[in-house]
């Protein structure tokens, strides 16, 4: 261990904020070459081998010769910290986030991230930027595709699970990283689903909903933490002194590390509560931003804003410990390569166990959404019609994917080759899926092909470009001719199967009617064919459900399952007119798809719910037992859900939130038993005082998911 206090105090004031920067691999000068940003901003090689920082380099021939020359060009010998984003993966990829989420399975995706993790850690790479934990309500937004979804409770635990496997017991571990999760706070709730706008939200919707992820993961022990681009009702999160001062510090106890966003701390400027960089130096420091993410704000200013007492030297070696404090417990100090590894890492990227899980979390995370007894495909087909332009895409494991290729990616026709091997497989493109494809002549040799073949299986979606940081959309259909494809092709051969890919809901009312079967991958991961081929061909037996509800209109957004009544719900079927409700005359209320939503090729039968009480002190608690048969021909799995309503409160409450839930599995004929424990902890809510209580009477407890409950019972809280 190093003694970080000394190490402290025999640094300059310059070299103290050096620590606080942090700029790209290009920006180091390793051979005495500047470029990048530090050329840009006209910085001296001694100046550079202050920094503390690097984000950017994912590769250990480059990492090691970066750290080696920084250490010893830094007068103190202070080890770069290399940060990066590994979201899903980093050379072998599993499914994006929504679909992780929908896994409803915590252990799975500790599995997974682990896997990143060590094969990040081969790179060189210290930090990740993730989990992502915003909560995402409008699918119009881009990155949905990173987050858990639209439920605080289900974000909470997908979310700490991320940051135990990525943290591990001990970071200094060669095989495990430091965890960051952004973005704090509310980012997901842009106004109009337009990436990086402004999110307004009262207090108590901001603590009810958006937060509880955020404060999940401090409590696993997240060991950095970075504030959104967003102004939060009206000032940017990198300069909020609510949220990264009273709230993450004060209220939370939170004395990890913190890093702004990428030029964040620049855009304060163009938001309007800065006046220069100074300023925006002054807000973002004072407000609780340690590291300067790629902006020169700190590096031209922060040594003056001390000298001139504007901020206290003490508060620069505050900051200055917690990042030293974090290159120890890497055990940077004395392993400054941290087991980065370039011959490690290539042996480890895509080995046989590494694919074996990401095929393994693209079977548990795709989600029937219809299946009119089309599925699963028999294997004694003989001819198999491939059509719609993800047929023979390898761009279907999602952005965000560090190092992950195409090239290494499994299409759905390898996956198919492999999984039938004596079969012909025909393959037609159909047509494009961009907003500027309108060339419908190839829908003619589809539904030639449609025709000639035992079996169909349309491949469709939305371009893996088309999600991700800055990729909001107004129309979150189809892109292209595709619905037209659908329709000509299903109409072709009723033994058609849908396979959709996409990184958010996507509005599917188009092509519902006309469909019999819909299997949605979202963005699948480095073995997305091969998942695909083991669920259409009855290998694996579908368990995924919805972490995000697909709206039936894109007027519905945002739209989530968790919402409070009006004092005029509609009560009649969305088909049927009822004036003066809260409703829309042209579509009505109700999704497409509900969120917790997802069939099975087996059937799951309730059998019933019971409550070892109806009375609940403060201290005492609920057991609700549920009974679960399988009443199909088929093993599968169940994601048993429990949802809790508060009655009547003090504040209007949502009809139902997720509380608890366990993902089984039986054999035919086999039945289980799943026990929750509900707490007056869990009962409590933010009231209109911003108060976090629980208040007396009655809440109703409901077993299934959205408006498809199998049981509901009630009991009181009594006080």
């Amino acid at each position: 261990m190093k003694d970080i206090h000394a190490l402290l105090a025999q640094m300059t004031l310059e070299e103290k904020v050096g620590q606080l920067i942090q700029i790209s691999p290009s920006s180091l000068g390793v051979f005495a070459e500047i470029t990048g940003p530090a050329q840009e901003w006209g910085m001296t090689l001694e100046e550079i081998s202050r920094v503390g920082s690097c984000l950017g380099a994912t590769q250990a021939k480059h990492t090691i010769p970066l750290q080696r020359k920084h250490i010893e060009d830094d007068r103190n010998h202070i080890p770069l910290l290399f940060m990066y984003d590994v979201i899903h993966g980093f050379r072998t990829l599993y499914p994006i986030g929504p679909a992780m989420a929908g896994s409803f399975d915590p252990a799975l995706l500790y599995e997974c991230a682990e896997m990143a993790a060590r094969e990040a850690a081969t790179a060189g790479i210290h930090v990740t930027f993730s989990p992502m934990v915003d909560l995402a309500r409008d699918p119009r937004w881009g990155r949905v595709m990173e987050t858990c979804g639209e439920d605080p409770y289900l974000a909470s635990v997908m979310g700490a699970v991320q940051v135990k496997a990525f943290q591990g017991e001990d970071i200094s571990a060669h095989d495990h990283l430091a965890s960051c999760v952004k973005h704090f706070a509310a980012y997901g709730g842009a106004e109009a689903g337009r990436d990086y706008n402004p999110v307004e939200v009262s207090e108590r919707t901001l603590r009810q909903f958006y937060l509880p992820a955020y404060k999940a993961c401090v409590d696993a022990g997240v060991r950095v933490l970075m504030p959104s681009f967003n102004d939060l009702n009206g000032v940017p999160s990198t300069a909020n002194t609510f949220l990264m001062k009273q709230i993450l510090e004060q209220e939370w106890g939170y004395c990890g590390v913190t890093v702004s966003d990428w030029g964040a701390i620049a855009e304060l400027c163009k938001q309007g509560v800065a006046e220069d960089l100074k300023e925006a130096a002054y807000k973002a420091f004072t407000a609780g931003c340690q590291i300067e993410m790629m902006t020169p704000a700190y590096y031209r200013h922060l040594v003056e804003l001390v000298r001139e007492g504007s901020i206290p030297e003490s508060a620069i070696d505050e900051a200055v410990l917690r990042i030293l404090k974090l290159k120890d417990d890497l055990g940077l100090f004395e392993d400054p390569f941290h087991g980065a590894d370039e011959a490690k890492g290539e042996a480890m990227f895509l080995c046989p166990e590494h694919r074996a899980l990401a095929r393994r979390a693209a079977n548990e995370t795709a989600v029937l959404l219809k299946n009119d007894g089309v599925l699963p495909f028999s294997k004694d087909v003989k001819k198999i019609a491939l059509i719609g332009p993800f047929a023979e895409e390898q761009k279907i494991f999602g952005t965000w994917n560090a190092r992950g290729k195409a090239e290494d990616t499994v299409s759905v026709r390898e996956g198919i080759e492999r999984k039938l091997p004596g079969a012909e497989i025909l393959c037609a493109y159909g047509c494009g899926n961009h907003y500027t494809d309108t060339d419908t002549s190839g829908i003619a040799e589809a539904v030639e092909l449609a025709k000639q073949a035992d079996a169909v299986l349309l491949c469709i979606g939305e371009p893996q470009s088309y999600t991700g940081e800055g990729k909001s959309r107004t129309d979150i259909t189809l892109p292209g001719p595709q619905a037209e494809l659908v329709k000509a092709v299903t109409a072709a051969n009723p033994n058609t199967a849908i396979v959709h890919f996409s990184g958010r809901p996507l509005v599917l009312t188009n092509i519902y009617d006309s469909s019999r079967a819909i299997l949605h991958m979202w963005m699948a991961g480095t073995e997305g064919g091969n998942a695909v081929a083991d669920l259409v061909f009855g290998d694996v037996n579908p368990s995924g459900k919805l972490s995000m509800t697909f709206p039936r209109a894109v007027g519905q957004c945002p739209l989530n399952y968790n919402y409070t009544n009006t004092g005029r719900p509609k009560t009649v079927p969305d088909e049927e007119f009822q004036n003066y409700v809260s409703s829309y005359l042209d579509c009505g209320n109700r999704p497409l798809f509900y969120f917790g939503e997802g069939l099975s090729y087996t059937t799951f039968t309730y059998e019933s719910m019971t409550l070892d009480t109806h009375e609940m002190t403060e201290d005492g608690c609920v057991t609700v037992t549920v009974r679960v048969k399988n009443t199909g021909e088929r093993a599968g799995k169940e994601a048993v859900q429990l949802y809790l309503r508060d009655m009547v409160a003090s504040a209007v409450r949502p009809v139902q939130e997720l509380v608890a839930f366990e993902k089984i599995e039986l054999a035919p004929g086999e039945s289980k038993e799943v026990t929750f424990r509900i707490t007056e902890p869990q009962l409590r809510f933010w009231n209109a005082q911003n108060q976090f209580v629980s208040e007396a009477g009655e809440f109703r407890l409901m077993v299934g998911y959205a408006d498809h409950f199998h049981f509901a019972d009630s009991f009181r809280l009594i006080k």
